[in-house]
C-alpha cells in the first residue's frame, strides 16, 4: 500500500451487496484504473518490459506467420500468430465456427521452429487441435471487413483513414474467442500462479489480445505497403493507438460469476474499497480537481462517440450523456465545498440514472492511483469451496440467515421464476441457456440457480433436527440434493460481494448483464448489444501499443476518443 492509501482509511462505508450486485447495476458497469488491463499496463511499464518482433513471415495478401515476444524480468512470453485465407462462407463470429482470419497462440517462452511448426498444424483447429502446456492461451479472430479494407486502401495511397470511418468501429480484428487456463490441453492455471506477473487475474489473457493488437498494426501496415509501395504510409501514432481490438462475447462468459464466488468477492471489494477511499478524503488538492475535470470533459466526448445499434442501449447512452451534462454543471460548485468528492458522489446518487453512477465512480478513481492502486494487487485469491460436514445445523441457519437474507426479496414462486436453465452444449462445451417449459435437457442444468437452492435448502432445514448437536453430515445423509448448495453457503461465509443477487433463471434473466459486468473488469468499453445473450465490445482502446510503452504514461488512456482529423 502507498503512503497516501495507509493514511487514508475509508470514513464512509462500502456500498451495500444487495445495491452493488443487482443485475441492474452490475449490467451498467464501467472499467476502471483497476481493471485487469490497467493494472497489466502499468507493472509492464514499471518492470521496463521490452518486446521485439521474432518473426514476420506474410505474403503478399497477409497470409503466414508472426511471431511477438514480450520480455520480462524473468523470463518471456511469445505471442504465435496465424494469418489465414477466409473464405466468404466460413466467415462467421458464431462459436459454430470452424475458420478465421487468424488463430493465435500465447507460448510460454521463446518457440523453437518445430514449436512453431507444431502449432501451425494446431492453432488452427482450435478446440480440435491439440495443445501442450507451453501454450498458455489459445483465439482466434476475424477482420472488421469494412474498416479493414479501407484503411489498407488509404494508408497505400499515402492518406490516414478518415476518423469517423473509423470511430464507428474502433478496431481492425475482433476475437470470437480467447482461451486460457488450461482448456482444450493449455498450461492450466496452477502452472503460472506463482510468477508475480500473472497473479492478477486474467493477465496472460490480457497480454495475449494487448499482442495481437500490435499484430493488427503490422498486418494492416504491410498489406498497405505491398499495395501501394513507394506511396504507402505508416498509420500515424494517435490513429495506432485509437485503435483496439474488437471481441464477441457471449453466454460463454457468463457462468463464470457463479463458479468463482471468492474471486468476484474480491474483485468487487477492491473496487469498492477504492471508492470509499476517495469518497473519504477531505479536500480536493488542485492537481486531482484539475484531472478530474478534464476526464469529465473526455468521458462526455467519450460516450458521445459510444455508437450501437440496439435501441434500448441507445436510450442509456442519451440518458448518460444528459446525465453527464449535469454533473459539469455541477462539479466546479461541488469541488470547493468540504468533503468535495463524498459531495460529487452524492449529487450522484441522488440525480443521476444507474448507469452515469457508475461512470461517476470510474471518474472518481481515475485521477487518485496514488490512493486506490495498491488494491490492484488484491483482486486475486486461492479459490478453495470446502464442506464443513462437522458444522452444527445451528450454525448453518445463522449462515443462511444472516449472508443469504437476500433470497427471502426475490419473487419464487411460479414458471415464471424458474423458467431457464443453464447447461453445457455436447458439441462446444459451451453453455447455452434453455427454457425450461419449452425444451428437453433440464435434467443437464449446471447448477446457477442459487436463489432457487437455496431456498429449497431452508425448506428442508425447516423439517429437520436443528438441535445444536445435529451436524451437517447427518442432515446431507437424508438429503444429498443439497451438498453444492450448503458447500457454497460455508464456503463464502464474510464475502458480502460473492453472489449475484438475483435470480439466475427467472424469465426475464438478462446474461448481457453478467457479461458487461465482467468486461469491465477486464476493461472492455463500447458495449455494444446484440441480443441479450451476446455483445461486442473494444478492448485497449487508446493504449499505448508495444513500441510506445517505454516512453507513454500507462494510465493516459481512459475513456479514448478519437484523434483529429489526421492527414
Amino acid at each position: 500500500m502507498t503512503a497516501a492509501a495507509e493514511t487514508t482509511r475509508p470514513a464512509v462505508p462500502l456500498r451495500p451487496a444487495d445495491e452493488v450486485m443487482r443485475l441492474s447495476r452490475m449490467g451498467a458497469s464501467f472499467p476502471t484504473r483497476l481493471s485487469f488491463m490497467r493494472s497489466l499496463l502499468r507493472r509492464m511499464h514499471r518492470e521496463n518490459w521490452w518486446f521485439e518482433q521474432r518473426r514476420f513471415d506474410l505474403d503478399a495478401q497477409g497470409f503466414g506467420t508472426v511471431v511477438l515476444t514480450a520480455h520480462t524480468p524473468e523470463r518471456a512470453y511469445s505471442l504465435v500468430v496465424f494469418s489465414h485465407d477466409l473464405p466468404p462462407e466460413k466467415r462467421t463470429d458464431r462459436v459454430i465456427a470452424e475458420a478465421w482470419d487468424a488463430t493465435f497462440s500465447l507460448y510460454d517462452g521463446i518457440p523453437s521452429d518445430a514449436d512453431i511448426a507444431r502449432l501451425a498444424d494446431n492453432t488452427p483447429k482450435q478446440e480440435a487441435g491439440r495443445f501442450t502446456p507451453r501454450e498458455l492461451v489459445l483465439g482466434r479472430a476475424n477482420r472488421s471487413l469494412r474498416l479493414f479494407s479501407h484503411v489498407t486502401e488509404r494508408l497505400a495511397a499515402g492518406q490516414q483513414p478518415d476518423i469517423e470511418t473509423l470511430a464507428r468501429v474502433g478496431y481492425l480484428m475482433r476475437t470470437t474467442a480467447v482461451y486460457g487456463s488450461g482448456k482444450f490441453g493449455c498450461g492450466d492455471r496452477a502452472l503460472i500462479a506463482d510468477r508475480p506477473e500473472l497473479q492478477g487475474a486474467f493477465q496472460v489473457e490480457m497480454l495475449a489480445v494487448w499482442l495481437f493488437r500490435w499484430f493488427t498494426v503490422h498486418l494492416i501496415e504491410h498489406l498497405a505497403q505491398v499495395r501501394g509501395g513507394d506511396s504507402a504510409v505508416p498509420l500515424a501514432p494517435e490513429v495506432r493507438g485509437f485503435l483496439g481490438v474488437g471481441n464477441a462475447t457471449g453466454l460463454g462468459m457468463a457462468p463464470f460469476l457463479g463458479r468463482h464466488p471468492q474471486l468476484v468477492h474480491a474483485w468487487v471489494t477492491a473496487r469498492e474499497t477504492a471508492l470509499a477511499r476517495v469518497r473519504s478524503l477531505p479536500e480536493a488538492m488542485a492537481e486531482t480537481r484539475a484531472a478530474f475535470l478534464r476526464l469529465l470533459v473526455r468521458a462526455r466526448q467519450h460516450v458521445g462517440e459510444w455508437q450501437v445499434d440496439d435501441p434500448q442501449q441507445m436510450v442509456r447512452i442519451a440518458g448518460v450523456q444528459q446525465d453527464l451534462t449535469r454533473l459539469s454543471e455541477a462539479a466546479p460548485g461541488l469541488l470547493d465545498e468540504a468533503a468535495p468528492w463524498e459531495r460529487i458522489w452524492q449529487f450522484g446518487q441522488a440525480r443521476l440514472g444507474v448507469e452515469a453512477q457508475e461512470l461517476l465512480l470510474s471518474l472518481l478513481l481515475e485521477p487518485h492511483g496514488a490512493l486506490v492502486d495498491d488494491l490492484a494487487e488484491r483482486m486475486h485469491v486461492s479459490e478453495h469451496l470446502a464442506l464443513d460436514p462437522g458444522m452444527r445445523l445451528s450454525e448453518l441457519h445463522r449462515l443462511i440467515r444472516t449472508q443469504q437474507c437476500w433470497v427471502d426479496a426475490l419473487p419464487l414462486d411460479g414458471p415464471e421464476a424458474d423458467a431457464r436453465f443453464w447447461y453445457y452444449s455436447e458439441e462446444k462445451l459451451e453453455p447455452r441457456l434453455g427454457h425450461r417449459h419449452a425444451e428437453p435437457g433440464g435434467m443437464l442444468e449446471m447448477p446457477l440457480a442459487f436463489a432457487r437452492d437455496i431456498r429449497s435448502l431452508v425448506a428442508d432445514l425447516a423439517q429437520a433436527d436443528a438441535a445444536d448437536d445435529t451436524i451437517v453430515a447427518a442432515f446431507l445423509l437424508r438429503h444429498p440434493q443439497h451438498r453444492h448448495t450448503v458447500r457454497r453457503v460455508q464456503s463464502i461465509a464474510g464475502l458480502d460481494y460473492a453472489e449475484v443477487r438475483d435470480n439466475l433463471v427467472a424469465d426475464g434473466v438478462r446474461p448481457i448483464d453478467l457479461l458487461r459486468f465482467k468486461l469491465a473488469f477486464f476493461g472492455a468499453s463500447k458495449f455494444d448489444p446484440k441480443s441479450d445473450l451476446w455483445t461486442r465490445i473494444t478492448l485497449f482502446q487508446g493504449a499505448p501499443q508495444p513500441d510506445e510503452l517505454a516512453d507513454a504514461d500507462p494510465d493516459g488512456w481512459a475513456f479514448a476518443v478519437r484523434p483529429a482529423n489526421v492527414i
